[in-house]
């Protein structure tokens, strides 16, 4: 009769890999862990374990296989009381501190049979099951960064962040690659998945990015007040999940791992610009209309249904722009993100709105009338210039000398004697003098004029001199002042989040003494982990 097991010739070769298979599926090894551990594939496994229940519900199972004779000698066996009562003791124990332990009484095992073993008998922690929790149409979208290193043909290898709305009811989602997760790169995707969706859900999650979130207070969210501001603007209405809580909004964080296996999966990149090409043709091709796993219809289909829901856009959008003050060098030149764009010559020293768009740089005068414009350089692009050649000073000295006495004239008479006096002594006066405006970066207007009263006395009239006495009587401005906008921030953040401990906390480690207080020394308290990404089997969940 023809038996579900191996012949007589063929059980030597064939039956120590079953018994494998067979002992550790009946001590609670996964069949994933099985085929890892003895290098057989998962289908095979899974055949000898089928194959083997099959056998004791037919009453097939030689007596030489029966659970009961199943299980072989291991070295482990004399230290199962050892292992035990550590494992009782100490439940979080490691592998190593285990195997120290166990040296101590003989055993002169491995580590991977240790390991092995300890994984079948250390409990398991079973996550809590996940509610899908369902909403309205227009009800809710959710929003998230990634963040991705790809190695563009042209562009070489860089890292970059997709910026990913979805909308909750028909999973109709907006992506885009950007160069930074800042605040006007974030409000600007905003607005692009708005007009792409034709609408704005009612609410949007988040998780606790600063954009969106500055702080928690009394287990409530302080929302920034820029992106408040926005959000008025649309009518949305912002809500941040609880930290350490990413299931809150798994609709945006599981198709991730969707994109990774589907756009970027098998695709070169020559660069930014073609990998955003690339994914507004991934996203009308394939995204929308694939047939959803959860809702059973494509996203375009249920987007159809939900669209009369969303919010309706207001007539002008949202002004992204970011506006920053620059004072304009002596060269006629002003710096945003490490490059250098230059302004019309008349406008030198003066200090100059900036607005920065997502690929423009405007620079505005004193009226706030439009002086300059340049294309901005990308990110990833530092030390470099952008020179228009109408922004030059003349040729002219004539017009640029009666441009100069108008400038020293509106600091008053004492410049003007200075000026005329540097343009009896020197050669090079004109650029002298106009070295002498950019002192203005570093020292304040009354220090100048101070010194230049005291040049004039003693008829000392250069740009040299007029350095030495502001080194001798004046003090520079503070170095903050000519930090960018964001190391500001940055700066301000950093003072506000330390405390000045009294010194009567340290004096037990001068004198060996216990602490007043009541604190332990010598022990480090963890901080709380940042949000991690969702797992791959939850979609989210209520609060």
């Amino acid at each position: 009769m023809k038996s579900g097991f191996p012949t007589d010739e063929t059980r030597d070769m064939n039956d120590q890999p079953d018994l494998d298979v067979i002992t550790r599926w009946t001590d609670g090894q996964s069949q994933r862990g099985i085929a890892r551990d003895l290098g057989m594939s998962r289908k095979r496994v899974r055949r000898i374990i089928e194959r083997h229940q099959q056998d004791r519900r037919e009453g097939a199972l030689p007596a030489e296989l029966r659970p009961s004779t199943l299980r072989r000698a291991s070295q482990l066996d004399e230290f199962q009381e050892p292992i035990k009562s550590l494992l009782a003791r100490y439940p979080d124990i490691t592998i190593v501190r285990l195997l120290e332990e166990l040296r101590k009484h003989g055993y002169q095992g491995g580590y991977s049979i240790l390991r092995d073993h300890v994984r079948r008998l250390r409990p398991r922690a079973k996550r809590p099951p996940v509610v899908r929790f369902e909403t309205a149409p227009g009800a809710q979208a959710q929003m998230d960064y990634a963040v991705y290193d790809i190695g563009f043909t042209s562009e070489g290898h860089r890292r970059v962040n997709l910026f990913s709305y979805i909308l909750g009811y028909s999973r109709r989602q907006y992506i885009r690659f950007t160069e930074s997760q800042d605040f006007e790169t974030t409000i600007r995707e905003h607005v692009q998945a708005f007009k792409h969706l034709q609408g704005a859900a009612a609410a949007c999650l988040y998780d606790n990015m600063k954009v969106v979130v500055q702080r928690w207070e009394h287990d409530h969210p302080v929302y920034n007040t820029r992106f408040l501001a926005f959000a008025a603007h649309y009518r949305f209405q912002p809500s941040a999940c609880r930290p350490r809580r990413p299931q809150t909004k798994g609709k945006v964080e599981r198709p991730f791992s969707y994109i990774e296996n589907n756009l970027l999966n098998g695709r070169t990149f020559r660069s930014l610009e073609h990998l955003n090409d690339t994914a507004r043709w991934w996203l009308a091709n394939v995204a929308d209309v694939r047939t959803h796993r959860t809702t059973g219809k494509t996203p375009l289909e249920l987007h159809a249904e939900e669209a009369a829901h969303l919010l309706p856009l207001p007539s002008c959008d949202y002004d992204t722009s970011k506006v920053v003050y620059r004072l304009a060098s002596p060269e006629g030149r002003v710096s945003y993100a490490a490059n250098e764009y230059s302004v019309p010559w008349r406008l030198v020293p003066a200090l100059l709105p900036v607005r920065v768009t997502e690929d423009r740089l405007q620079i505005y005068d004193q009226h706030f009338k439009v002086a300059a414009e340049h294309v901005l350089f990308s990110s990833q692009i530092t030390g470099e210039q952008r020179i228009d050649p109408s922004h030059q000073p003349p040729k002219s000295q004539q017009v640029k000398t009666q441009w100069l006495r108008e400038q020293f004239a509106s600091w008053g008479e004492t410049s003007v004697q200075f000026l005329e006096g540097l343009l009896a002594k020197q050669r090079c006066a004109r650029s002298q003098a106009q070295a002498v405006l950019g002192l203005q970066r570093y020292y304040r207007r009354q220090d100048l004029l101070a010194a230049m009263e005291r040049a004039v006395r003693y008829h000392a009239y250069s740009f040299r001199a007029l350095e030495r006495i502001l080194t001798a009587q004046a003090s520079p401005q503070p170095a903050w002042k000519h930090l960018s906008d964001d190391q500001r921030e940055l700066l301000q953040q950093l003072a506000s989040n330390s405390e000045v401990r009294p010194t009567s906390e340290y004096q037990h480690l001068l004198f060996d003494e216990e602490p007043t207080d009541g604190s332990q020394t010598g022990q480090t308290q963890r901080s709380g982990a940042p949000d991690s990404g969702a797992s791959p089997g939850v979609e989210d969940s209520p609060e």
